[in-house]
């Protein structure tokens, strides 16, 4: 029986990578999957179709995790077409790297909006419209929680503010039986950070299991957090990461 039939999803920066993973994953359990997307229509098309050719159900909205109106009107608009929004995916990101004293000010604010601000507005809208019982889980980073190379201050901390924002979401909506959790990825083998990209090697040295995660090892986390089994685990963090942070 597939654990999620019946419940809808939204997942945020959906149309490749882990977000796809994630997408494709939860139409397999048999969630109703809506996803979002900026610029990659072509690619968001081609998930919608392949996860409704399998039997699943699928759609797709563009919308910009930068404007806060987006993320507004794509969840109104979920509730306006389903009728229901029980499961939420926090997973656009994006990531400036370089030193400290070298970042624009523009680098600053695209980071933060999209990696902080726009998973408060989504969880915020959510909070509106959810049902009781809802998912409500967040894609960070390992870099949260321990920085293992120099130039990545200001994505670090924009995914460190998510361990605060998840655990005081999950005290709020709590009492709905909401539960909010934050899944922590390593690096990841996907078209962002390809597993034979030029860092790849200097990262599988200092890993325990000497290998990039599969998108599919971060979704089913992220299915396992979204089903009935996880009905009383909130406030949390996963990390998935082979190691890299032991």
């Amino acid at each position: 029986m597939q654990k999620l039939a019946g419940k809808t999803a939204l997942v945020t920066g959906g149309s490749r990578g882990i977000g796809a993973a994630i997408a494709r994953e939860l139409a397999n359990e048999g969630a109703n999957v809506t996803i979002t997307y900026v610029n990659s229509k072509k690619s968001a098309d081609e998930l919608v179709t392949e996860i409704i050719d399998k039997g699943g159900k699928a759609n797709a909205i563009q919308a910009d995790n930068k404007n806060r109106e987006d993320i507004k009107t794509v969840v109104e608009q979920l509730m306006e077409k389903e009728g229901q929004f029980d499961i939420l995916i926090n997973n656009a990101g994006i990531i400036h790297a370089g030193p400290i004293d070298q970042f624009s000010q523009e680098q600053y604010d695209d980071t933060m909006n999209i990696n902080v601000r726009a998973v408060f507005v989504a969880i915020q809208a959510a909070a509106v419209h959810m049902a009781d019982g809802g998912r409500i889980i967040t894609i960070g980073s390992c870099l949260a929680n321990r920085i293992s190379s120099p130039g990545i201050s200001l994505y670090g901390m924009s995914k460190s503010a998510l361990i605060g924002l998840t655990k005081g979401a999950a005290r709020d909506l709590g009492p709905r039986n909401i539960t909010v959790n934050l899944v922590h990825p390593g690096p990841t083998d996907t078209d962002m950070n390809p597993a034979d990209g030029e860092m790849a090697d200097g990262l599988r040295e200092i890993m325990a299991i000497k290998r990039y995660n599969r998108p599919d090892e971060i979704a089913s986390m992220v299915s396992w957090l979204a089903g009935p089994g996880a009905g009383a685990t909130t406030g949390a963090e996963f990390t998935i990461d082979s190691g890299l942070n032991v």
